[in-house]
């Protein structure tokens, strides 16, 4: 219990050094931000590159291979060095660092809060390469995983070489070879566990599969007698909550027949 408070202590302090650095459309772990505006804003990408839908365009969704794992320590403290200058602060990040590593000199914890915000410092060396040096005006991130949207097929044939140069020589990180494709954005764009189509957001198979499989789960404990009927309701507006940001009628009845409305 105490790591976790001096761990939300420090992010508190360093979130607001460090956010207004941030680029805009970086998603992950920050205030009014999060997977629903991610969505939101590639989708409204989409259709203003496409012309709404009536165009060619683009997305080249990548993915880091082992990310968390293979933060380099050295360079993530050079970073945060660059905006920080307390001895005593540095001197508790390094503590934490020193208390976790995968490989020598490598590697952050997941559960960690202060991890999350390591990984957007570490990973907006990529967002301001993305934005500035390579003028990839329709770019998003979500820890890592991010999309770029464009017009041109070509030009995103050429920057997803200059991004696996860029991650390998100054982050020493590497493209995840199975988690790299371009597609056209009509065919759709699987997005934080939504699925992108012309005129439509819907969810992900496998999530409504396993939002279902909650639902019946639940549902059959509270028949039971083994769950109450506030864990029930809160778990069923969780869910539709979750669907409410998709096109998912089908999927809210049937939400609605395991919880009994």
């Amino acid at each position: 219990m105490r790591d976790r408070v001096l761990h939300q202590a420090i992010f508190r302090v360093l979130y607001s050094i460090f956010d207004k650095h941030f680029v805009y459309d970086s998603y992950s772990s920050r205030v009014r931000k999060g997977t629903h505006a991610g969505v939101t804003r590639l989708e409204s990408a989409c259709r203003k590159v496409s012309k709404n839908w009536k165009k060619p365009a683009y997305a080249l969704k990548c993915d880091i291979r082992r990310f968390f794992d293979s933060i380099d320590h050295g360079i993530l403290k050079k970073l945060i060095r660059e905006k920080i200058s307390d001895s005593e602060v540095l001197w508790l990040i390094d503590s934490i660092f020193a208390s976790f590593e995968k490989e020598k000199g490598k590697g952050l914890p997941l559960g960690n809060v202060t991890s999350q915000l390591f990984a957007n410092i570490y990973l907006n060396e990529l967002d301001q390469f993305a934005k500035h040096s390579l003028k990839a005006k329709h770019y998003f991130r979500y820890a890592d995983d991010f999309v770029i949207v464009h017009e041109d097929r070509a030009f995103l044939e050429k920057v997803v070489v200059e991004i696996g140069t860029f991650l390998k020589e100054r982050l020493l990180l590497d493209l995840h070879p199975y988690k790299v494709e371009i597609r056209k954005v009509r065919q759709g764009i699987d997005f934080l566990g939504y699925v992108i189509l012309p005129h439509a957001v819907v969810l992900r198979t496998k999530t409504k599969n396993r939002i279902l499989k909650k639902m019946k789960n639940i549902g059959e404990k509270f028949k039971d007698g083994y769950a109450s009927e506030d864990m029930l309701k809160a778990t069923t507006a969780s869910y539709l909550g979750v669907v409410s940001h998709s096109r998912g009628k089908r999927l809210r009845a049937k939400i609605g027949q395991h919880s009994g409305d």
